[in-house]
């Protein structure tokens, strides 16, 4: 990227703005890999070539289902084991999707995005 003189870094950093009980080395992995963005952003700031992350809340994966599931089951709750679960740590109690990422992910690779550096991105309805 460095030689072609252009170039778009884009890292997936979820938990890495919060933390999630149970979930230590998921969190401090996602807080690395912002620690990581940061640098490889400043070491790129006078190149072609930017790093930015993006932040998703929850995205309704299989993984996701697996733990409003768990809630409805521990609960026993079905219709609330959803708002539950985002409620926790997304206020407007929807997913983020992944058309919505992609999208970010196109714009932080459009020319609009040239000087974002180091950023991070929040996308989890907040």
């Amino acid at each position: 990227m460095r030689e072609a003189g252009w170039g778009r870094v884009i890292n997936i950093g979820g938990m890495g703005l919060m933390g999630s009980v149970g979930k230590s080395a998921y969190v401090a992995a996602k807080h690395g890999i912002l620690g990581l963005t940061k640098v490889a952003a400043l070491e790129n700031a006078r190149t072609g070539v930017t790093v930015n992350a993006i932040c998703p809340g929850f995205v309704h994966t299989p993984l996701v289902q697996k733990q409003i599931d768990a809630i409805a089951t521990r609960e026993s709750i079905s219709d609330d084991a959803r708002a539950k679960l985002l409620g926790e740590k997304q206020p407007s109690a929807e997913f983020a999707t992944t058309k919505q990422i992609g999208e970010l992910a196109v714009f932080l690779c459009s020319d609009a995005a040239s000087e974002m550096r180091g950023a991070e991105l929040k996308i989890d309805g907040a």
